[in-house]
């Protein structure tokens, strides 16, 4: 029971990594709250906690990333339910691939905005609320993709790269609070959004990870879990690929 007693938050939950982490959060004593866009898909997903996981502790919080408006209300009815937070783990983004020569002034807003500034919007609260309680772990999603850049990726790694350098700025600024802040870069996993790029794009992307497959959810979750528990810390500013040996 790693975090037992921790009130964890998790952007993007419904499904794929952000599911994954809520899960195993729950598993190991935390209480999760589930926020995301789609109250409804929320809700199917804490019915889905509470079917699999004994006597979890899920709360359902609706929440856009992308929007300082609907960030600072939900941080508010947080404060409301519980008084205080633990554990962020910024997990929502979109992915929107374009050559540099097709991309639009709306497809740049359209990546930034939830991948980039929502990190910033929530960590400005989270760690707030943290620093009520001196101390708390601040995870943020990047990508292997923000490390090593690709091909009609541009904004997409632009976006991944920023949350990096964000990561390690706030974790200068916040370790005297006792607040922890790292990234996870994940390669290429088996989420719906890596689905969507289609069956001949997403063979060939498995054909460049060295360990010979695709990447699950869990294995992302399992290290938030460190990130987010006592295993860690004395581990701040740190980026964590986990890519299988992925090559771009």
């Amino acid at each position: 029971m790693l975090l037992k007693d921790k009130i964890a938050l998790v952007t993007g939950a419904a499904r794929g990594i952000g599911y994954a982490t809520a899960r195993l959060f729950a598993e190991e004593g935390a209480h999760v709250v589930l926020s995301g866009r789609s109250v409804e898909k929320l809700e199917e997903a804490k019915a889905s906690l509470e079917a699999t996981v004994p006597g979890v502790q899920a709360t359902v919080l609706g929440l856009d990333v992308a929007s300082p408006e609907s960030v600072r209300d939900a941080f508010q009815t947080l404060f409301k339910l519980t008084k205080r937070l633990d554990v962020l783990v910024s997990n929502a983004g979109v992915l929107d691939d374009a050559l540099i020569s097709m991309v639009t002034e709306a497809q740049i807003h359209r990546v930034f905005e939830p991948n980039t500034y929502g990190v910033l919007y929530c960590a400005q609260y989270a760690s707030r609320l943290m620093a009520r309680n001196k101390g708390g772990s601040i995870i943020n999603l990047a990508s292997i993709i923000g490390t090593n850049g690709n091909v009609g990726q541009a904004v997409y790694a632009g976006s991944k790269a920023a949350v990096i350098g964000i990561t390690k700025s706030l974790a200068k600024e916040l370790a005297p609070q006792n607040i922890r802040v790292n990234a996870i870069a994940p390669g290429f996993i088996d989420t719906d959004m890596a689905r969507s790029i289609g069956p001949e794009k997403f063979a060939e992307r498995v054909a460049s990870v060295r360990m010979g497959r695709v990447g699950s959810p869990e294995e992302i979750a399992k290290v938030a879990l460190f990130l987010a528990s006592d295993l860690s810390s004395y581990v701040t500013g740190q980026t964590i690929g986990v890519d299988g040996g992925m090559l771009i």
